[in-house]
């Protein structure tokens, strides 16, 4: 009989990776907020670990793809921590004035329906993230760095430069607002899917 190949352990780097973005949320939130948003010091600091925090998602995926190190807790998690940071620079940016809040009330609604879904199936199964999902984070990511960086401090005081650049930094994120919901479908659809696999293959075995 052919051995079964060994899960890999939960303790390993992509998953401290993922635990680290978790841990950076705070303190993003904290510099963001800091002041009102006004200070520009304050406001690098936030870009700076948020553009970390985007990073170590990229990496962590990728070392455990190369190292087999691809787990369920992995899998469950990774969302989780980018909801975690995105969130947080989703809810101060509208705080300090520079994001509408209908956006933030849309994006994290589906986002944490989508989580919840995600436990309320873990038993039959676990959803990873999607290609749509992952386009979706992209999207999310790029126009939240550009609106966390005060344009206007860039453009010498041009009120016009930096409020067309706010306006494509918008723009942006409504492609992300539109990927956000429609991907909120399919996932919804794979959860059916991922509970009626689950639910046949229990049927399926002998009782002991």
């Amino acid at each position: 009989m052919a051995e079964q190949p060994t899960k890999p352990s939960n303790w390993n780097l992509p998953n401290a990776l993922t635990f680290l973005r978790i841990l950076l949320a705070p303190l993003l939130g904290w510099l963001l907020l800091h002041d009102g948003g006004n200070d520009l010091s304050y406001r690098l600091w936030a870009f700076a670990v948020f553009t970390a925090a985007i990073v170590t998602d990229r990496i962590d995926g990728d070392i455990a793809r190369r190292r087999n190190l691809v787990t369920d807790f992995g899998k469950l998690m990774d969302p989780i921590a980018d909801k975690a940071i995105t969130g947080m620079a989703f809810i101060g940016l509208s705080m300090i004035g520079e994001l509408w809040w209908w956006v933030t009330i849309v994006v994290l609604g589906r986002e944490w329906l989508i989580t919840l879904v995600r436990f309320l199936v873990i038993r039959y199964g676990v959803m990873a993230a999607s290609r749509g999902g992952k386009i979706k984070t992209v999207l999310q990511a790029v126009a939240l760095s550009a609106l966390i960086v005060p344009l206007q401090d860039f453009t010498g005081g041009i009120e016009p430069i930096g409020e067309a650049l706010w306006w494509m930094a918008m723009g942006v994120m409504f492609a992300a607002v539109v990927v956000t919901v429609g991907t909120g479908f399919d996932y919804l659809r794979e959860a059916v899917r991922v509970r009626r696999a689950g639910r046949a293959e229990s049927l399926e075995k002998p009782v002991p």
